[in-house]
């Protein structure tokens, strides 16, 4: 009894456990907490920040505080007209879509002060360019799975679909008509105007 009442029983056995325990309760709350950050980045996945003056329902628009990963699949398509539909994901710099055109898809004459890259996954697109565009004849590019359309800023251009195709395209900066909406060419097939402004 009396060697657990000595002053260096106390300082040997039952300091170190106190510590030990204190350590374990500190890891348990630093657990707790590190655990609490991941259930909020993950929240932000599925509810991702939307850039000043945009609003979308979609987690197509992340927050660019912090790196994301977004599935195509769980992103819905947006119809455009029956035969074109398509995926976005965009930040405040640059966005990145798929589009699905079905063979015989046509997108109207347009020309925008985004730059553009055009790259066929699969299937098959025919590009007419400057003033060919308005013009459809024999003056064209055709872009094939694996192959890539640099397309610079106000360059006029129209495609069709040769074949079932995926594209993705990449645009700097974002396009703002995709994002709110008013992208009205490709959604009646109607050329677009000349455009001599950016839009917004």
């Amino acid at each position: 009894m009396e060697k657990f009442l000595h002053p260096m029983f106390l300082f040997d056995a039952i300091l170190p456990f106190g510590a030990g325990l204190l350590f374990c309760i500190w890891m348990l709350w630093d657990l707790r907490r590190e655990n609490q950050k991941a259930a909020q980045r993950a929240a932000q996945l599925v509810t991702p920040t939307v850039p000043s003056g945009q609003t979308l329902s979609s987690p197509t628009s992340p927050d660019m505080s912090t790196w994301k990963k977004i599935p195509w699949e769980s992103l819905p398509i947006e119809e455009m007209t029956p035969l074109i539909g398509r995926r976005l994901i965009y930040t405040e710099r640059q966005m990145l879509a798929h589009v699905y055109l079905t063979k015989g898809a046509i997108v109207p004459a347009h020309q925008h002060h985004n730059e553009q890259l055009t790259y066929v996954v699969s299937g098959a697109l025919r590009f007419w360019m400057d003033a060919a565009a308005d013009n459809p004849g024999d003056d064209y590019v055709d872009i094939r799975a694996g192959e890539v359309l640099v397309i610079p800023s106000n360059v006029r251009h129209r495609a069709e679909a040769l074949e079932d195709t995926l594209d993705v395209d990449i645009f700097n900066p974002p396009r703002e008509d995709w994002i709110n909406k008013t992208d009205d060419y490709l959604r009646t097939g109607v050329p677009m105007a000349q455009v001599d402004a950016p839009q917004g």
